[in-house]
């Protein structure tokens, strides 16, 4: 079946020729007709599988159908649509202006950490639909800023995350006040008894559909790996990104001071990338998130804070630069890749110790992970840019330009010491490799004789010199 056999709304049909959505997937082609009919309903869908279509679809058919459009009161939204964090408001947010892109619809996104007087001002204004975390949608009940007694459709996303998060009881608060006459929609990763408690309390005979075990679909997905040592890691990545040309890649690392640190490495090779963690303030992350969105930037280099929730639907690589010793959460990075259908590859770089878990990991995803041979040819990597002066703006480092804090001079920096990324700090300020005593001056060897950065006085890190 096609879309275009659905007997959908033209307008909402012409935003989703232009979105590429052409055939739906398993939980829209189920569920789109039931939700259509104003049936409660309870989905287990994993993310990537097309629920946010799914729903957003269903709410606008009911709101816009036929062009009838709705008499939007200030402050008085007819849906809802209920988030456990705020990149998956804004990312849902995206999504439902898109498939509404022709109906007219007004969407808007809340959330802590954005600046709550802007979002009144467009409530106050009219908003058709409200995407938005438990906690900044109770903020605006009770600054009496939002109203919900024109809801007509509430939608809880990721029920199982949100009751594992504590929402419970701000979830309740917020369906006691919507109408009882609501079409109620849930759809939820797993399917706990207290997500089916919840249904039972605040939904009306729902229909149950399930498309999916709790195994993320990986069908979609070729996956491989490659064994690499640590002296080797930065050029076999570096190498990866020039065999397969990435249109968007996402790179999970292990930790915050790792994502900065790969971030500010590939900006000055060039690539147009920028990082995602959770150190960063909330406006410094939508940026990021955007940029990457929009194709801005065509590398976001992450911590596993964007494992879950991050809706991109055309990143067609991820790469584990660090890779997790978690299975399970190896099934929830990739599943960035391969969404609504489309071809993804996932790559993971391994130490010769880790290689254990790779069969682990195909038990789990029930699937093939093969062996990938990276040939490294220095000569063919990107050179490194030379930057002369500090860029504001600019792509790379915790502070947005390229001559950020790894490897550049910092003014009134320690003499001596320890470094808390484990290196010796010598007396010039600078510091030396990790767990070394203090190498010399040209830097870790390489083990093909080859110095992997060179050093200089101005400033130089275990990865070579920033300025």
């Amino acid at each position: 079946m096609e879309f275009s056999k659905m007997g959908l709304d033209p307008a909402v049909l012409k935003a989703l020729t232009e979105m590429g959505f052409k055939s739906p997937t398993p939980i829209q082609e189920q569920g789109i007709p039931l939700l259509m009919q104003g049936e409660d309903f309870i989905g287990q869908a994993q993310t990537g599988t097309g629920k946010t279509a799914a729903f957003g679809i269903c709410i606008l058919e009911k709101l816009f159908a036929g062009g009838k459009g709705k008499f939007v009161e200030p402050s008085h939204p007819h849906a809802f649509v209920i988030v456990p964090t705020r990149e998956l408001a804004v990312q849902v947010g995206v999504e439902l202006e898109k498939i509404g892109k022709y109906t007219g619809a007004r969407v808007l996104a809340v959330y802590g950490g954005a600046d709550i007087e802007r979002q009144i001002s467009q409530l106050r204004q009219g908003v058709d639909i409200v995407v938005g975390t438990p906690g900044r949608i109770m903020d605006h009940m009770e600054r009496k800023t939002i109203h919900l007694d024109k809801i007509e459709v509430v939608v809880l996303d990721e029920a199982d995350r949100m009751l594992d998060m504590g929402f419970r009881d701000d979830i309740e608060k917020i369906l006691a006040t919507t109408p009882r006459s609501r079409q109620t929609l849930l759809f939820s990763a797993t399917l706990p008894p207290e997500i089916l408690e919840l249904g039972k309390r605040y939904m009306h005979s729902p229909q149950e559909l399930r498309v999916s075990g709790d195994e993320i679909a990986v069908r979609t997905i070729k996956q491989y790996y490659v064994e690499t040592s640590k002296f080797d890691k930065l050029n076999v990545l570096l190498t990866l990104l020039v065999q397969k040309k990435p249109t968007l890649a996402l790179i999970f690392v292990r930790t915050k001071h790792g994502a900065d640190r790969l971030n500010e490495i590939l900006a000055d090779r060039g690539y147009k990338s920028l990082a995602l963690h959770g150190d960063m303030s909330q406006n410094k992350r939508d940026r990021s998130m955007e940029a990457f969105r929009k194709a801005h930037i065509n590398i976001l280099v992450a911590t596993d804070l964007a494992s879950r929730g991050l809706d991109v639907t055309d990143v067609s690589h991820v790469i584990n630069y660090d890779l997790t010793d978690d299975p399970y959460t190896y099934t929830h990075r990739i599943g960035r890749t391969g969404r609504m259908g489309k071809n993804g590859e996932a790559i993971s770089l391994v130490f010769f110790d880790q290689t254990s878990i790779i069969p682990i990991i195909e038990k789990v995803t029930d699937s093939k992970v093969e062996q990938l041979k990276v040939e490294v040819k220095l000569e063919e990597l990107p050179k490194r840019v030379r930057f002369t002066e500090h860029r504001e703006g600019g792509f790379g480092g915790r502070s947005g330009h390229s001559g950020g804090r790894f490897g550049s001079h910092r003014e009134g920096g320690r003499e001596g010491g320890h470094s808390r990324e484990g290196g010796h700090r010598d007396s010039r300020g600078g510091r030396g490799g990790p767990r070394s005593g203090g190498r010399d001056r040209r830097g870790p060897q390489h083990p093909t004789g080859e110095p992997k950065e060179y050093r200089s006085n101005r400033g130089h890190s275990y990865f070579g010199r920033r300025n």
